[in-house]
């Protein structure tokens, strides 16, 4: 008898799913398949664009050094070093006890007349101890002639705009016609300032010099591996691809340097978004300034090498974006000073694809949409859309760093896991849903600690503990895309489960906290 109840409360459910997958389900399914082949359609279309920009850029040698002037300062000898222009060098930092003396030891090492330059540390550190660490390194180097400048305030209000912007109102930086700016784990060569500056010093109509990043531990973890693939695809195509065709492109907040003239004209720093450099360059490129990017020219830094710190970091870099988007997109498309065309760029290329739809098409439509096909067979899904659109999207992506090709299945597993969470920033930030839309936490970086506390590259955490190494939004959709795998293997023609099967299980490698490294508390 409890086996023929059994039986017919299955029945009973399997008609009811079938009196309702025909009229809603089915209907709904083939309209979000319509929406994200549309949108991986502008993802293609997008990234083969900035290839072939690339591919011109790189047979016709199109290099920065011939697009525009350059020619080393050289010293007056009636008016002295007053022929170097005044460069301000500014190194926000808060709570940075594993790099601060990296960065200010790079910073004072840099090669300018020692009169023709000021360095600027920015702390808003809270840790008292950190604090005075600080201060401590900045008055040794001041103790060896360094026209160094230790800042703080009563308050971290704007964060790290706030400080950039407090930092600029200082009576000295009247004197300044440069600025250079480094995050704390960033160490640029002695030569920095004599490869970037001659840009700025001789073309009136450039605002802005940024460099590329170089990555001190990307083979910390397979973790550091995968941001290196997609940090250098930015660099090497889309920094590049803007600079040669729009002379604009988003300034990575670090790494750069900027004329103040043009800096101020836009109104300077704004703490509107998580994102102010962003919502800086975008106001300047409006004023008419041109930007260019330098490719040979490397600054070294540290990657997130912790899961917890990469996620904090992607939130903030997907959430921010979107919302610029939003505050900014009438402002642009208003713009008088710049050309139709630049404009369509800005809204259409740089922020609408890159920042909005490559993160939705990623998780939705690989992460929900398509495994929920395996259960509505009545939805078709196209094998140019379901394979060849990723596979080549992908391989594009793989330029940059050649070295890792041999990841790239890895590093699409990965990059699909961290769609969740840029999707998500993406949402709060279009729609400004919740507290973490200006929610800025800084990403941790372990400079040498790692290697000082476990005498190797770091370890795997040796147990689970709830509620700090499990990410439960991790955990659920590997659940779901496993449970889509199963049904697909046991009654499916698709034969997605095996992409199914393995996008689960990185799911679950990130939701049980087994990625990045462990940092032992002693």
């Amino acid at each position: 008898m409890e086996r023929f109840i059994s039986f017919s409360g299955y029945e009973q459910m399997g008609t009811m799913w079938e009196q309702v997958k025909a009229p809603l389900i089915v209907p709904f399914m083939k309209v979000m398949v319509t929406m994200c082949l549309a949108m991986s359609v502008m993802l293609f279309v997008e990234r083969v664009y900035m290839g072939i920009v690339i591919v011109v850029v790189k047979l016709t040698r199109h290099k920065p050094e011939k697009r525009y002037k350059w020619e080393a300062i050289k010293e007056d000898l009636e008016s002295g070093n007053s022929a170097y222009p005044m460069v301000l060098v500014q190194i926000p930092m808060y709570n940075e006890k594993e790099v601060y003396q990296l960065s200010i030891g790079a910073a004072c090492g840099l090669s300018w007349p020692s009169d023709r330059i000021i360095i600027q540390v920015l702390d808003d550190s809270t840790d008292p101890i950190i604090k005075a660490l600080v201060e401590l390194e900045c008055k040794r180097w001041a103790g060896k002639g360094i026209n160094i400048k230790y800042e703080i305030r009563d308050n971290r209000n704007g964060y790290k705009a706030g400080a950039l912007k407090q930092g600029m109102k200082h009576p000295y930086v009247n004197h300044c016609d440069f600025v250079a700016i480094f995050d704390a784990d960033f160490q640029p060569d002695p030569d920095f300032l004599w490869r970037s500056v001659p840009f700025l010093a001789h073309n009136p109509e450039l605002a802005l010099v940024q460099a590329r990043w170089k990555f001190v531990n990307s083979d910390e973890c397979l973790m550091t591996r995968m941001q290196e693939m997609s940090l250098d695809y930015h660099f090497t195509v889309e920094q590049e691809a803007g600079s040669a065709t729009h002379a604009f492109f988003g300034f990575n907040g670090t790494a750069g340097v900027w004329r103040i003239s043009a800096l101020n004209e836009a109104g300077g720093w704004k703490d509107r978004t998580t994102v102010e450099d962003m919502d800086l360059a975008v106001r300047v490129s409006l004023k008419g300034w041109k930007f260019v990017y330098i490719g040979d020219l490397k600054v070294r830094n540290e990657l997130p090498s912790t899961f917890r710190a990469y996620r904090y970091q992607q939130h903030r870099w997907s959430c921010g974006p979107a919302n610029l988007f939003k505050k900014m997109i009438t402002e642009i498309a208003r713009n008088k000073k710049v050309t139709l065309w630049k404009k369509v760029y800005v809204i259409y290329s740089f922020f609408f694809v890159r920042k909005i739809v490559a993160h939705l098409v990623t998780f939705i439509f690989y992460c929900v949409v398509l495994p929920a096909t395996v259960l509505v067979p009545e939805v078709h899904v196209p094998i140019w859309g379901a394979v060849y659109i990723p596979s080549i999207v992908s391989l594009l992506n793989s330029v940059g760093t050649p070295r890792s090709f041999h990841l790239l299945v890895f590093w699409i597993l990965f990059e699909n896991v961290m769609s969740l969470h840029r999707t998500k920033g993406t949402f709060i930030g279009l729609f400004e849903a919740g507290t973490t839309v200006n929610e800025w936490v800084v990403t941790k970086k372990l400079g040498e600690a790692l290697k000082l506390k476990t005498g190797s590259k770091g370890t795997k955490k040796p147990r689970i503990q709830i509620g700090e190494s499990v990410y439960m939004l991790e955990v659920f959709v590997g659940l779901y895309l496993f449970l889509c795998g199963c049904y697909d293997f046991s009654f499916g023609k698709n034969h997605y489960y095996i992409y199914l099967f393995l996008q689960s299980m990185a799911f679950f490698v990130a939701g049980f906290g087994y990625i990045g490294v462990f940092v032992p508390n002693s």
